[in-house]
């Protein structure tokens, strides 16, 4: 090869070389553009990724919080409960130990829900309906019962006893033909207050 070749393809070599490290430069510079921004979209996802982890955490922990108080509330809800029931089992107790003893308060009380259900029904010809041994303590007063509801009603009445009935105490009065009828034994005048006497309960338990 001669000399004026050798220079003619020295310098297209050359010429080549610089080229190709240019296009070399170029694809690295934009290599290190991509990865940069590649950096940066990850570092976004991260982030993003990160502040929905986080919300997430919050919402589940104010979940667990919310749960936690239902729970201690329901709780605490279901112990007042027992503790007002086992007060209106007591009472129910107490009550039937008094309406079986001769208490003089029992049998006033007995007269007094005979008369209030006597006047609730309007007078007239009724029966009173007691357990057996109560029978006793009211038949010397249906007299005197008679009238306390004559007074209050304005008109005539009067009493009978009916059958036994199976009661802690108290009594059912009702006209002869059965269509009206007041059941005023302790069972069922408790289970009428219970309700409105569930809250005087509470506030005198739990104050």
């Amino acid at each position: 090869m001669s000399a004026g070749t050798d220079k003619i393809v020295s310098s297209i070599m050359s010429d080549a070389q610089i080229k190709a490290e240019s296009i070399l430069a170029e694809a690295e510079k934009e290599n290190e553009s991509i990865l940069s921004e590649g950096d940066v979209q990850a570092a976004v996802e991260n982030e993003k990724i990160l502040e929905s982890a986080e919300k997430q955490a919050k919402m589940r922990y104010q979940q667990i919080i919310s749960e936690a108080k239902m729970n201690s509330r329901r709780m605490e809800l279901e112990a007042r409960e027992e503790v007002i029931e086992e007060a209106f089992s007591k009472a129910e107790e107490k009550l039937k130990e008094i309406a079986y003893s001769d208490s003089t308060e029992y049998k006033a009380s007995l007269e007094k829900v005979i008369i209030e259900a006597g006047t609730e029904i309007g007078g007239g010809d009724l029966l009173i309906l007691v357990k057996k041994s109560d029978a006793a303590k009211i038949k010397g007063s249906l007299h005197s019962i008679e009238k306390s509801i004559s007074d209050k009603t304005g008109t005539p009445t009067k009493l009978e006893m009916g059958d036994d009935i199976n009661t802690i105490g108290g009594a059912i009065v009702k006209t002869k033909n059965g269509e009206i009828e007041v059941n005023n034994t302790i069972e069922a005048r408790m289970l009428r207050f219970k309700k409105s006497l569930r809250s005087e309960v509470a506030g005198i338990l739990f104050k």
